[in-house]
C-alpha cells in the first residue's frame, strides 16, 4: 500500500461519533422549519439587460430569516434555446465573504439548458444586508454573530435562508420544482449540504470542499472562517461549552442522516481551511447515494476538472434538456 492509498483508506476510515442525537436534531430542526414556513417569500422579479444573447437575466429578492431581503440573479438560457417549457434549476451561494458575481460566472449551466438562482449570503460581499440583532459583542467578520444562542444565530439565519431560497426556486416561472439541485464550494457547499439536510424540495446536492463538517475539529484547526470562532473563545473560554453545543446543531456530521438525496463531494487534501478530516467525517456519515473525488495535491482549491465532474453529475441526476431537443 502507498501512501496515497494509505491516506485514502485513514480518511475513509473517519468516523467521529455525531456530538448530537438524532432526536434532538431533528427536533430542533422540524420545529424551525415548521415555525418559518408559512412566512411570505415576498418575491421580486426584475428582467436585467445583458450582452448576452444566449442568456434572460433577472434581478431576484425574497424575504429571508429576520426579515432580511436577498438578493440574487435569477437566469435562464434564451428563450430561442429552450422555449418555454419547464428547466432544471441550479441554485448556489458562494464562498466565504464573496458575492454571486456576474450571470455569465454561470454560462456553463445555461449550456446544459438549466436555469440558475444564485444569491448572496447575508451581511457579506454582495448586496445583500443583514437585520440579525447583533445583542452581544463579535469578531470580525460574520459568524460569531449570535454565537451564544443557537435561535438567533447566523448559522441558523443562513440555514433558513437557504431553504427559502430553494422554496423560491421552485415558484420562479420556467422552473420544474421537480429538478432542482444545489452546488458550492467552501461556504457554498456548507450551505449545500444543510439545503440537503433541511429541504425536501432538494433532487441532488454537489458539494465542494464544504465547510460547516465537523465544526469542532474546524475550531480547533482551521486557518479560515473558523477562526473567527477560535478567537472568540480564546477571549471568552468560560463559553466553550456552550458554544460547541450551538454549533454542533449546524454540523454536517449531526445533519447527515437527514440527507436522502444523492450527493457529490469533493476535499482537496492539503486544504488547510475546510481540511479533509472534516469532510469525511460527513460525508461517511451520509447514507444516500454518494459519491467523494479526492485532490491529493490540492488546496482550497476547485480545479476545472471537479467543475466537468459536477457537470456530468448534475447530468446523471437532473438530465439535460438540450439533450432533448
Amino acid at each position: 500500500m502507498n501512501a496515497i492509498e494509505q491516506r485514502k483508506q485513514e480518511l475513509e476510515n473517519c468516523r467521529p461519533e455525531p456530538t448530537l442525537d438524532n432526536e434532538a436534531v431533528d427536533r430542533f430542526w422540524d420545529n424551525q422549519l415548521a415555525e418559518d414556513k408559512h412566512r411570505p417569500l415576498s418575491i421580486t422579479v426584475i428582467p436585467e439587460e445583458t450582452p448576452y444573447p444566449g442568456m434572460e437575466v433577472s434581478r431576484i429578492s425574497f424575504t429571508g430569516y429576520g426579515e432580511t431581503i436577498l438578493h440574487g440573479w435569477y437566469i435562464r438560457p434564451s428563450a430561442g434555446q429552450c422555449g418555454q417549457e419547464n428547466l432544471p434549476c441550479i441554485v448556489t451561494f458562494p464562498g466565504y465573504t464573496g458575492d454571486r458575481g456576474y450571470p455569465e460566472r454561470y454560462a456553463h449551466f445555461l449550456l446544459l439548458g438549466y436555469a440558475v438562482l444564485a444569491v448572496d449570503v447575508r451581511g457579506q460581499l454582495g448586496e445583500t444586508g443583514n437585520l440579525l440583532p447583533q445583542e452581544q459583542g463579535v469578531v470580525k467578520g460574520w459568524i460569531t454573530q449570535g454565537l451564544l444562542d443557537k435561535e438567533r444565530s447566523y448559522y441558523l439565519a443562513v440555514a433558513i435562508d437557504t431553504v427559502r431560497a430553494i422554496e423560491t426556486a421552485s415558484q420562479l416561472p420556467g422552473v420544474d420544482p421537480e429538478r432542482i439541485a444545489i452546488t458550492g464550494a467552501s461556504q457554498g457547499g456548507g450551505i449545500a449540504l444543510l439545503a440537503g439536510a433541511l429541504s425536501r424540495r432538494v433532487a441532488a446536492v454537489a458539494a465542494d470542499i464544504p465547510n460547516m463538517c465537523r465544526l469542532d475539529f474546524g475550531v480547533l484547526n482551521s486557518t479560515s472562517s473558523l477562526t473567527e470562532i477560535a478567537d472568540y473563545l480564546k477571549r471568552y473560554p468560560e463559553h466553550l461549552e456552550r458554544v460547541l453545543q450551538n454549533l454542533a446543531f449546524f454540523d454536517i456530521v449531526n445533519l447527515a442522516h437527514r440527507i436522502t438525496v444523492p450527493v457529490l463531494m469533493s476535499a482537496g487534501w492539503k486544504d488547510t481551511v475546510c481540511m479533509p478530516e472534516t469532510i469525511y467525517a460527513a460525508y461517511n456519515r451520509i447514507e444516500s447515494p454518494k459519491q467523494m473525488i479526492d485532490y491529493p495535491f490540492s488546496g482550497h482549491e476547485v480545479s476545472e476538472f471537479q467543475q466537468r465532474q459536477t457537470v456530468h453529475f448534475l447530468q446523471e441526476q437532473l438530465g439535460s434538456q438540450q439533450s432533448s431537443h
